[in-house]
């Protein structure tokens, strides 16, 4: 590949790969560092794809799964952390509409990480990467058809947690009270 077929690949898949990975990891730097590595992997093995949606769909495939990897060290790391220290995590609130804002998004993440990983990957990849059925069905390897089927599934999940979070009174009550939503 050459440096300008490297460079116009860069520019047009690393703001995908960034929501992809951001999305995953909820780390800007994180969500950086892990593209940048995707592409020096690329660089460094000097890898040939026959075309460059080729390479761009191994690119997505290689980050969505390092972005994985981080948020599930991440998720150990703060609970060994929270048992070693026993703190507990606070929220600075500046503002009613700042709050409002940031809880609501909170709640559409938590909802988005009681998917299950098929259902939750496709969705990231299309609400966040931005990516087409086709696109999305190659990246994963599997056929349009069954990307369209787990994007219809996530959203109705989706649906019936931030339903049943608001109406049971929010996620507090679901992680205080031991419940789960099924």
């Amino acid at each position: 590949m050459s440096t300008r077929e490297f460079r116009k690949l860069y520019e047009t898949v690393f703001p995908i790969l960034y929501r992809v990975s951001y999305r995953i990891t909820s780390s800007e730097e994180a969500a950086e560092d892990l593209c940048q590595e995707a592409f020096f992997r690329l660089h460094e093995k000097n890898m040939v794809f026959p075309s460059p949606d080729d390479a761009k769909y191994w690119l997505i495939r290689v980050v969505k799964n390092a972005s994985l990897n981080y948020a599930k060290r991440k998720v150990r790391e703060l609970k060994a952390y929270q048992r070693a220290f026993r703190e507990e995590t606070r929220k600075q609130e500046t503002g009613e509409h700042i709050l409002l804002k940031k809880e609501s998004r909170e709640e559409v993440r938590e909802a988005l990480e009681k998917l299950p990983e098929n259902l939750r990957i496709v969705m990231i990849l299309k609400e966040y990467g931005e990516l087409n059925y086709k696109e999305i069905g190659r990246s994963l390897g599997i056929s349009e058809g069954n990307v369209k089927v787990r994007v219809f599934r996530a959203r109705e999940r989706l649906a019936e947690l931030l339903k049943t979070d608001f109406a049971i009174g929010g996620n507090a009550y679901l992680a205080k009270e031991g419940n789960h939503v099924s």
